[in-house]
């Protein structure tokens, strides 16, 4: 069962509502194309400050030079492999030495329904690059954060409901399966969302943090990852069914910056079972709201990454 977690105090969010957003510098993870691009148009349309991060750093350079004349703010790149916590602990140094006060980190990067593989670590594939990765990003950057009350945008999936977190193989190694590992790792992020605002309201952190998901939305997302009967399929359903990249990054960037928004809240698409449409408060799987499960994955993340943060320290 999934249900809404707050009022529906959003509804049909547009980022025509968005402030002028002169000034504030929103760090985007994988924003080279699809939705973090996206993203970055309407922001940078308000004239906000961009850093795209991302593997390769000519793509990322390319997205820049698209985004750079839609308005005054600044736009810069960061090299960032969220599939190595060594690129991410020099991302994160990197971004500490040039910008050492953020107004957003969204994370947006993801893989999707890749073959069995591995990150350099040895993580499974998708959930070190779409949970780990960025559970570590975040820790590291939270304080750059606090000095302008930022914000962490966590962007999960409406796949998220189809998602458990198996404690005893998070990594999949038994029955593996591209769909089984994604929708893991989907609600990874929706139960990291949530855990990390509470901890962070606890500890009287300015720091908030949100998230959305895009629904149903036409991205390299799904030709760059799935294999086997999915990419052909996807190639017909796409063009029938999902909306358009832009359509998708609408609930990002209200969760990033539109005045509205809620700490704590899951904004999406509302129309086709969340898949496409206007933008309110999404509704959340039971499973995502298991606040025991919650302090686990936390617990596990953190002996994972070696970076102790959500948890108190011993007595």
């Amino acid at each position: 069962m999934a249900k809404h977690i707050s009022d529906l105090g959003v509804r049909d969010w547009r980022p025509e509502r968005l402030p002028d957003l002169t000034g504030k510098i929103h760090f985007i993870t994988g924003g080279n194309s699809g939705l973090g691009l996206e993203t970055a148009k309407m922001l940078a349309e308000k004239n906000a400050d961009i850093i795209f991060a991302a593997r390769n750093p000519d793509k990322a350079e390319q997205a820049a030079e698209i985004v750079r004349p839609l308005g005054t703010g600044f736009v810069e790149t960061a090299e960032l492999d969220l599939a190595s916590l060594d690129s991410v602990r020099a991302c994160a140094e990197d971004m500490r030495t040039r910008f050492p006060e953020l107004d957003s980190i969204i994370n947006n990067a993801g893989i999707m329904q890749t073959p069995q593989s591995e990150t350099a670590e040895g993580f499974e594939l998708q959930f070190g690059t779409n949970h780990l990765g960025h559970f570590l990003l975040n820790a590291l950057m939270v304080d750059m954060l606090e000095a302008r009350s930022g914000r962490i945008v966590v962007v999960s999936s409406i796949a998220h409901k189809y998602g458990q977190l198996n404690f005893d193989d998070l990594m999949h190694r038994d029955g593996y399966t591209p769909t089984k590992a994604y929708t893991q790792s989907k609600l990874a992020n929706l139960v990291y969302a949530f855990e990390l605002d509470r901890t962070l309201a606890a500890s009287d952190s300015k720091v908030t943090a949100y998230a959305c998901h895009p629904g149903y939305s036409n991205t390299n997302l799904q030709s760059t990852g799935p294999r086997s009967f999915w990419r052909p399929l996807y190639k017909i359903l796409n063009p029938l069914l999902a909306q358009d990249a832009a359509q998708g990054a609408i609930p990002t960037v209200l969760a990033a910056a539109g005045e509205e928004a809620k700490r704590g809240a899951y904004y999406g698409p509302q129309s086709m079972s969340e898949a496409r449409g206007r933008v309110s408060d999404a509704l959340v799987a039971d499973q995502a709201l298991d606040e025991n499960a919650a302090a686990r994955l936390s617990r596990e993340s953190e002996t994972l990454t070696g970076m102790r943060w959500l948890q108190p320290a011993p007595a």
